[in-house]
This record gives structure tokens, sequence and C-alpha cells, in this order.
């Protein structure tokens, strides 16, 4: 009997194999994109984590402001601590490089990170960082000024000459308006984003920072109780009250824990397809069932006992499942190689900008995500299973089909949705909205286990009006008699389409908050910023008093300042975002708040945080925040330091900066700081002014404030001076411009939902096709007797059609409330807890109006043409068959 049923189950699939390729395919897609999501994202993080501890080297600590530099003093408190084994003074910058001279036309100015450090510890303490001078170079190469050595990624992108070109190779490094002159004298090995390294006292003299650090790496005694020499440090009587000590790991440890939401999101979204895919496996096993019906009857004849029966169908879709896992991790390997090679590693997140990972295949993970495959074909197989195990054998050898089915009991998809709506109530689990994705679930399962109920009630009020035509009343009789049937026809398109307005409402409901909130945050119509912003950091901010020369120029109505700085409160979070700009007496005419601004009281400083401040850091409008008080230490007229008192006067949104960010009025930001250099002007030109005119004399501004820019010692004689063609110092970028570039980006990174939603609704059609098929096929003796009792094949189709658009208009109904339920949770529950921050719901009403229109339609047509062949001469012979 074992060689029977395998035998029969081999001959199907055989025989149809188009049917067995469209669910390997369903399946295939769904693992293919989870498992690449997969495989680019862990790629990405182990290098990310390989190129963090070779720049970083191996310390046991490091010590960190929270903003701005340490000083040199506290190097030396730590350094002759007697716990201390090494202390490794760092300088950290960001600079604009390109060669002196131009070896090729292709060479294109590169973001450089400047690190220098005491070459002599690096050996001990961060071996990829220790330079390797080329041969004949100089006995004090090392500590030479104005000399760096290069990582291969720079070396590569700046088109050195290799080892031995005489004269050695200069290079231009701008940062700020300054533009330096260095010499390269050899290479390191350290690997990632391009890199020079050079001693820090060269560093300290070349940027015009002596006495300036940006970390100290610490390596311990042996046996040093570190919970205790971090008690030890902050006891120190100059230990500033902005210094962090952090562990060499907590970088990586934080770019995985801020990229987490983002790559869980995408698996779930890829997760989407693989949902639908296994309705396409139950639709194709479910013609399968239906058209083998006979031949499964024989078989329960002939012994086949129910239980292998349900084993029988079972092992079809597992073995559906098994070869769509295989081409799917297949595939995904493919695609995550392509992503990696075109994308490096970014998927549009902005995570692991400047990594060129490595791809990292795990057999682990393809066990994971194949077995994922697998369930659902198995998933999506249980029903026909059930059907093939419940048939009944004397009935389905005379054709009579099986009988009509029940509504069901309501209660249980109440229960599941009840169930739904307390766990998106909860908050999230290690930062990431579990609750709410199984809530997502739990609500699609209710929803489709109410059809039946929801069939049945809809088509009793829709009776009467159709009393009165003979074929419409027998298609919606037939419809509302055969409701679980019914129910399971449209489930695929159910839960294809409420995914799809799900996905579509939240898309919309996010781009139109975007774009309300470019409207706060551009007020301007032109914006003046740096030419180096890829550089970022230091290298990206204007002078001193460059704004008000700015403002000073003809044609100019107001400017606005505005400076960005990084803030790194905790060691274990990412860096908050400082925003300085001028605020005025409401502030809620500058920032998009989420709510009224609260009067600051006197003596205290306002600032507004962002949503994801509120939600990382656990504070709330109307409270001080110490912590912030912390990093800032301005000096008292008595010379005494004195913390400043923060008020936190709102909260606002913030769709760039996930990890948080602080607004706060520039003239507080400069007292507190003494930093007047800005990140970017915000410039109303006045009425009528030759734009190009205004143009030409900022830039003339930008060249006379580098010229009066302090020169920094290089020791070398090499001073400050103007790249050969004297490139732009600033750039000029419009509001208009700015907003266009976003929604580009914006409409560039959820292009792959309007391709999911696409795949899901044809998949679910699909299943409304395999299912009226199905159907069909075992109702060629009720076709035959209507055409027996007169009505004609053309009567018949338009009867088989209005079941259809009865069927998928239910569905579509359903679907679009089931995928708003669906969207109110990714709206106001999943976005949140997974970036922190709100939208504003948006319905497109005419947009889903439409694709319910669509899938009705298609519904009725498929319909229609799956009756056609059970409509005509085989339906009437097949009544003749019982005579």
């Amino acid at each position: 009997m074992l060689a029977l049923l395998r035998t029969f189950s081999w001959q199907d699939l055989r025989h149809h194999p188009w049917r067995s390729a469209a669910a390997v395919a369903a399946v295939m897609l769904g693992v293919a994109l989870a498992f690449a999501v997969h495989v680019i994202n862990a790629s990405a993080l182990d290098e990310f984590s390989q190129a963090v501890r070779a720049v970083n080297g191996q310390p046991d600590l490091e010590v960190r402001p929270m903003q701005g530099t340490l000083g040199e003093d506290l190097f030396a408190q730590i350094a002759t601590h007697p716990d201390v084994a090494r202390a490794n003074p760092v300088l950290e910058a960001t600079a604009m490089a390109s060669p002196a001279v131009h070896t090729s036309p292709a060479t294109a100015p590169t973001a450089l990170r400047l690190l220098g450090a005491d070459a002599l510890l690096l050996p001990a303490m961060a071996p990829a960082l220790m330079p390797r001078p080329w041969e004949g170079a100089a006995r004090d190469a090392l500590f030479a000024p104005a000399t760096v050595y290069l990582n291969p990624a720079a070396l590569q992108a700046l088109g050195v000459p290799p080892e031995g070109t005489q004269p050695r190779p200069t290079l231009q490094l701008q940062t700020g308006l300054q533009t330096l002159a260095v010499q390269v004298a050899g290479t390191v090995s350290a690997p990632g984003a391009p890199l020079a390294v050079m001693d820090i006292g060269a560093a300290q003299d070349l940027l015009g920072r002596v006495g300036q650090l940006t970390r100290i790496d610490l390596q311990l005694q042996p046996g040093t109780d570190r919970s205790a020499f971090r008690q030890a440090l902050q006891a120190l009587p100059g230990w500033p009250a902005q210094a962090t000590l952090a562990e060499p790991g907590d970088a990586a440890q934080r770019v995985s824990n801020l990229s987490r939401a983002y790559r869980v999101n995408l698996t779930v979204l890829a997760l989407v397809a693989l949902f639908t895919g296994a309705f396409l496996v139950f639709s194709v096993l479910a013609l399968s069932v239906a058209q083998r019906g006979p031949q499964f009857a024989l078989l329960a004849v002939l012994g086949a006992t129910p239980r292998q029966r349900l084993a029988l169908v079972l092992a079809e879709s597992a073995l559906l499942g098994v070869a769509g896992s295989l081409a799917g991790l297949a595939l995904g390997t493919a695609l995550a190689s392509a992503a990696l090679q075109l994308l490096g590693g970014d998927l549009g997140g902005g995570y692991f900008a400047g990594v060129q990972p490595r791809l990292q295949w795990s057999l682990p993970a393809a066990l994971l995500y194949g077995s994922l495959g697998v369930a659902a074909a198995v998933a999506g197989g249980w029903w026909p299973a059930r059907a093939a195990q419940a048939l009944p054998p004397a009935q389905t050898l005379k054709g009579l089909g099986s009988a009509s089915g029940r509504a069901g009991r309501g209660w249980v998809g109440m229960i599941l949705i009840a169930a739904s709506a307390l766990l998106a109530a909860l908050p999230p689990i290690f930062g990431i909205p579990l609750a709410a994705y199984v809530a997502i679930g739990l609500l699609l399962v209710g929803g489709i286990a109410l059809l039946p109920w929801g069939v049945a009630w809809l088509l009793q009020r829709l009776q009467p009006l159709a009393a009165r035509h003979p074929l419409t009343l027998l298609a919606l009789e037939r419809a509302r008699r055969m409701r679980s049937t019914a129910a399971i026809a449209v489930g695929g398109v159910v839960a294809s389409l409420s995914l799809a307005v799900a996905l579509t409402v939240m898309v919309a409901s996010f781009r139109g908050s975007v774009i309300q909130w470019l409207d706060a945050v551009l007020p301007s119509p032109l914006y003046v910023r740096s030419a180096l912003q890829a550089a970022g950091g230091d290298a990206a901010l204007l002078p001193p008093g460059f704004a008000e020369a700015v403002a000073r120029l003809p044609g100019v109505d107001k400017v606005a300042p505005l400076r960005t700085s990084p803030l790194q409160l905790s060691a274990a979070r990412p860096a908050l975002t400082v925003l300085s700009r001028p605020l005025g007496t409401d502030p809620a005419q500058v920032l998009p708040l989420t709510g009224p601004a609260l009067p600051v009281p006197a003596g205290q400083i306002g600032v507004y945080v962002s949503e994801a401040v509120v939600d990382l850091y656990g504070v709330r409008p109307g409270q001080a925040w110490p912590e912030l008080s912390k990093a800032f230490m301005p000096v008292a007229p008595d010379d005494q330091a004195r913390a400043a008192t923060f008020f936190i006067a709102g909260v606002w949104r913030d769709y760039v900066r996930q990890t948080g960010a602080i607004t706060l009025d520039s003239a507080a930001y400069q007292r507190l700081t003494g930093d007047t250099r800005i990140s970017d002007l915000a410039l109303w030109p006045a009425d009528g002014v030759d734009m190009a005119a205004l143009q030409n004399r900022i830039r003339s501004a930008a060249q006379q404030a580098s010229a009066a820019a302090p020169v920094g010692s290089n020791g070398s004689g090499a001073a400050n001076h103007s790249v050969d063609g004297n490139p732009p110092l600033v750039e000029f970028v419009s509001a208009q411009s700015i907003r266009e570039r976003s929604l580009q980006i914006f409409d560039r990174s959820f292009a792959v939902t309007y391709w999911l939603q696409a795949v899901a609704i044809g998949i679910g059609l699909f299943g409304v096709a395999a299912s009226f098929s199905a159907q069909v096929l075992a109702r060629r003796k009720e076709f035959g007797l209507l055409a027996h009792l007169g009505l004609t094949r053309r009567q018949i189709l338009a009867v088989v059609a209005g079941e259809g658009a009865a069927w998928t208009g239910i569905g579509a109904i359903a679907g679009v409330l089931l995928g708003l339920a669906v969207s109110v949770v990714l709206v106001h529950v999943v976005n949140p807890q997974s970036f922190h921050w709100t939208m504003e719901m948006n319905v497109p009403a005419a947009r889903l109006w439409t694709l319910c229109a669509a899938v009705v339609v298609s519904g009725t047509v498929t319909a229609w043409l799956a009756g056609r062949a059970a409509a005509g001469r085989d339906a009437v012979m097949a009544v003749k068959e019982d005579w």
C-alpha cells in the first residue's frame, strides 16, 4: 500500500509540473528574500565589527568625552595610575583627501578618517594600526610632521603609487575651510573604510588642536578589578563630568542594536511572501485533491486509511516545501552576494556606510530559513490533507462531490482578535515589537476564521435584493449555503489583500508625515553648507564668523545658522545628535512639535527632544535632565565649573535620527560650549535678487574665511592653500531639491513593498482560480442538471461568474477591513516601537478602491474562466453516468 501511495503521489506531481512549479516558486521567493536579508546584514555586521576591532585595537577600557575633546592633563593623570599598564592617547578627525598631483583623471576626493596615536604603543594595543614605513624612509619617519600612513582602502581610493615611488606622494587634506598638505610614507594593515594614521603630536600640530584628545585607550594591569578601577578613575580630582568609560566592543554592539529593528522589519517584510506562499500551496493542493477525488476514493476502497490519505497530502506539501526551500536558499545566497557587491551591505538603512563586507554564509541560518519554508508549505497543505482524510469514498466514486459546509464558530475568530488587541498593547521586547508582530498574525488568522460567519451574515442580507432575479438568486443562495467553501476559496485573497492594504496605508501615512515634517524643518528657500559633507564631522563645519559675514552681504534678507554635533550620554547607546538653531519666542514655528511647548522656568535652559529620546532615555516634558547637564560644563566668571540646568520643554518629530536628537537655541549652545562653528546656513534671499550673483558673493566670502583661517603648523613649511583648480568650498541646495531628493529616497526605499503587494495579490488570485477550478470540477453533475433544466451554457457561466463576484466582493470587503486593522498596528505600534517616531494615519481611499475593484474584477473573470471547462457537453454526460 505504501508503494502504491508513493506512486500515486509521484504520478500527480509528474503529470502537473506547472502546478507544482507555482507552489515551489512561491516558497522559493519567501525563503530567498528572508535568507538574503539575513546574510546581507550578518555579513555587514561581521565586517563592521572586524573594522572596529582593528581600528580600536584591544584595550580594556576607553575614556571618551560625551562631546568635544579631552585634555592632555587628564591623560597624564590616568597614565600614571598604578593599575594602568599602558595608556594610548588618540586624536580622530575627518577630512576630504585628494592627490596633490592627480595621477588619474578619475581620482575623486575621498572621505578619509584621520587618526593620531602614540606609535610606540600601537604594536601592543592596536597592531593593525602600526605604521609600516616604505623602504628608504627616514629613521624618524614614524614621528615626522605632516606624514601619514594609509590603509589599503585609502591607497586604492586615492590612487597612491606603489612603494618605491620617488618623490613620496603628497595628499591634500581639506577640513572645514582649511587645506593641508601631508606626505604618504607607508601603510597600515587596518581594514575597513579609508583611514590615515599619524603620530599623535604631528596630528595635533597639523590640525591646530594641541592639547586635545578624542579618546584614551587603556590596558590594565593583570588582575585589576574593572569595577573598582572605574570608581577610582571617576574619583580623580581632575576627572571631568562629561568623560565616560566604555568597553572596546561597545561600538559594534551599538551599531548592532541600532540596526536590529531595521533588520527585523526587513526580515518580517520578506516573510510576507512566504506567508502568502503558504496560501498558494493550499490552493494548489486543494485543486489537486479535488481533481484526484475519485482516485482517493479508490485508494480508500483498496485499503488506504484516512490517516494514510492525510499523510500522503502532507508529504506532497512537504516535498514542495523542501524543493522551494532549497531553491530559495540558493537564490537568496545569489541575491545576497549581488547586493553586497552593489550596495555594500547597506540595504538603504545607512548603518554600515563605507563597509564592503564579504559574504558570510551560515549553515544554522540556512537550516532555520529552510525549515520555515517547509513549515509554511506543510501549513498550506493541512486543510487539503484534511479534505482528503474526510473524503467519503462511496459518494466520491459516484461523483456527488462534497457536502455543504457549515459556517463554523465565530467565537474562535473573536478570541483571536481580542488576543491580538491585548498583544498590540504590550511594550517592545529587547527593543523589537515582537508582541505586535504576533498580534498581526493573530489578527489575520482571526479575521479569516470569521469569514464563514461574515459570508453567511452578508449574503443573508443580500438575498431579498436578488429575489426577482433567478440567476442572481441562484448564485447568492449557493454561495450562502457553501459559505465554508467560499471562505476557504477567498481566504488567500483576504490574506493577501489585507497585507497589501496595510502596507499601502502604512507607506502612505509615512510619506504624508514625511512631507509635513520636511515643510516644518525646511523653512528657508536656500541652504549653504560645506562642500565636505561626505567627510562629516569637524571637516564639514564652517568657521566662526561665516554666518555673520554672509548676513552682511547685499541681497541677503535673513540667515539662520544650524549646528549639529554628536553627544555620547551613554556608552551602551548610540550617540545623540545635538541641534542648535535660533528658536525665537515660539519654537513651534521652527520645530514639528507633537504638543504645546512648555514655559521654561527662570534660570534653566529649554531643550526640545525627539520622540526617540523619550523612548530610549525615559525623559518626559516638564522634567529636568541631570545627565544632559553633565555634558555641558561652562566656566563661570569666578573660574568655578558649574553645570547647566536643562528643562525639557517639548517633544518633536524627527524622521532622520533614529538614535535621538536634542534641539536648543543657538545662543545657549554657543554660551555653553564657546564653539561658534556651524554646519548649515539657512538663507532667505531678498526679493528680486540675482541668485547667481548672490552665490558668487557667498563663495567669495568662503574664500576669504579660508584665507583667514589659522594655519596648522606641519613642521615642513607647508601652509594651508587651495587645491589646484580652486574647488568650491561651499555648496548650495534649495529646499525644493531637498524635498524632492528625500521623497525619491523614500520611494526607492519602499519600492520593494509595492512589488511584494503585487506578489501577494497575484498569489491570492491564483488561490481563487485554483479553488474555483477545484469546485467546478466537483460540480460537473450540478452544471449538467442545470443544463437539463433548461439553462444555457451562457447562463450557467453567468451563475459561476456571479458566485465569483459575490465571493471576491466579500473577500475584498473583509480584506480592506482587516488590512485597515493591521495598518493601525503597523502605524501606531510597530513603527514607534521599532524606530521611535510616530506618524499621522493617512488612508488613500482612491488607491484602496482601485485595488478592491481590480480584485473583484479579476476574481469574477477567474471564476468565469474556471467554469467554462465544466459547463459544456461533459457536464451533461456526467449526469447521464448515474442513469
